[in-house]
Formats: structure tokens, sequence, C-alpha cells
């Protein structure tokens, strides 16, 4: 799928080579050639948050690989993605990836452990996932397709923002592609993410999911009134470069949903 803004693949590349350095919004728009108003209009239409916002989730991610391939410590990290400050990178870390970093660091044998009782789950049921809300009528139902086969599972859920980070605020695990509902939704505005864990993959690529088959929803899903919510059609497909990283810690999103299981 072809989309605008082509000048923003280049800038994301920049990003992407210079991570470590100052990126100013000045230093961005100028890789576009654009003016610092115009470019964080257009990087917000094509990407779905403000440049800023984006290298702040990149450097995130870079933390996440640096602690499952370095010894380095978590302060280390924090100052080698650009924190100076090691008690808000482990705030940031904390709220967007679910887990703090040394749980991040020690989590490779319990993505085996959650992947290994899903695979062995018996009278697979789809259970939903909600972070507290209210009791609502509303309810958000879809398919889910992919562009190649596998046998896996998939996390979808409805975020605040167009990124999948921190938990999401509605979310469920299926068996292979299927059917999804969300009921009880509250009213607001919501975008929809997916990705996949295929029965074959190794626990690194589990918590550092590069190249699974993912999904998001470029315009929101908007729940409230009187009009249903559109049946939603969401389709799986290999990363694109203008993908968000993927922060949200996966095995503990399998944690949640087997402990809701076992309730």
């Amino acid at each position: 799928m072809e989309h605008g803004f082509p000048e923003i693949d280049h800038v994301l590349a920049y990003i992407q080579q210079h991570l470590y350095d100052p990126l100013t919004l000045n230093d961005l728009a100028k890789q576009a050639a654009y003016s610092p108003y115009h470019f964080t209009r257009l990087f917000k239409k094509r990407i779905g948050v403000s440049p800023q916002y984006y290298v702040s989730v990149l450097r995130l991610q870079r933390a996440k690989e640096l602690l499952l391939h370095t010894g380095l410590s978590v302060r280390d990290i924090s100052l080698e993605v650009g924190q100076q400050s090691l008690g808000t990178f482990t705030t940031r870390f904390t709220e967007r990836v679910g887990v703090t970093p040394a749980q991040f660091r020690n989590s490779p044998m319990l993505a085996e452990d959650h992947k290994y009782t899903l695979r062995h789950l018996n009278n697979w049921e789809q259970y939903e996932m909600k972070a507290g809300r209210p009791v609502s009528p509303h309810t958000i139902e879809g398919n889910v397709h992919a562009d190649q086969p596998f046998e896996g599972v998939v996390f979808i859920g409805l975020f605040a923002k167009p990124i999948p980070e921190r938990i999401p605020l509605y979310g469920t695990l299926l068996f292979n592609p299927g059917s999804f509902r969300f009921t009880n939704v509250r009213p607001g505005i919501y975008y929809i993410m997916a990705t996949s864990m295929a029965w074959d993959m190794q626990a690194i690529d589990v918590l550092l999911p590069h190249n699974t088959l993912r999904t998001r929803s470029r315009t929101p899903v908007i729940v409230g009134g009187s009009e249903p919510v559109p049946f939603q059609h969401v389709q799986l497909y290999p990363p694109r470069i203008d993908d968000p990283p993927i922060l949200i810690s996966l095995p503990l999103l399998m944690n949640r949903f087997l402990q809701r299981v076992s309730n």
C-alpha cells in the first residue's frame, strides 16, 4: 500500500541513522525541506504522532535492544539513549513498555514459558482484557486477516494513540487470525493495533518484535452516540518503514491473558 508524503521516508531513515544525536524539530524539518510547522503537520498525518514523540519512542525501542543484547547497566543505557535522569528514563520505560527495565531484561524465560502455556491451552476462547473501564453498551467487532499464513497468536487491542505502547485500553489474544469482539467499550476515540507471535519464534523475537505481522489503524474508531461502530476489517502485514515500534511487552500481555483464563 502506498502512502502520501514520501519525503517523510527520508526523514525516518535519517532519524534511524542519527538516533543518538540531538534531533531538533528544525533539523528534521530541514531534511524534508519544509518549515517546522508544515513538517510537523505532514509527519503527524503520516505517522500519527509528532516528530519529537516518534524520536522518544525509537529511543525507548533502542533501550529495549540494549537491555537484551548488552551487559550495560540501566543507568548507562539511559545515558546512551539521551536520557540524563535515570528516574525519568525508568518511569517512561515502565509506563510505555509495561514493565521496568530490569523486569524486561529478565523476561526471555518468561516469554518462552507463556508461549508454551498458550500453545497448549485447551478449550481456547477469546477473553477480553479491559483496563478497568466502566460498563458501557458499546461493542467493537471485526475480523483479523493476514497477508501470509502463520500459526500462532494475534495480539489485538484498542489504544489511546496510534502507537502500540502502554497496556491497551481493551485487548485480547486470538488463536490465529479470526473474529474479535470488544464489549462494554467506553465512549471515546480509539486506535486498533495488532501484532502476531508465531509458535516457532524465539524469545528474543517475542521481546523485540521487529519483523512480526502487524497492523495499525490510521483513522480512529469513534465510539459513542446513537450509531453502532462499523464492523472492522483488520489486515496484518509485514512491517513498513512508517510503522512505529511495538513498545508494549508481549509477555506482559500474555501473562494478563493467562490470568483472565485462569480466573
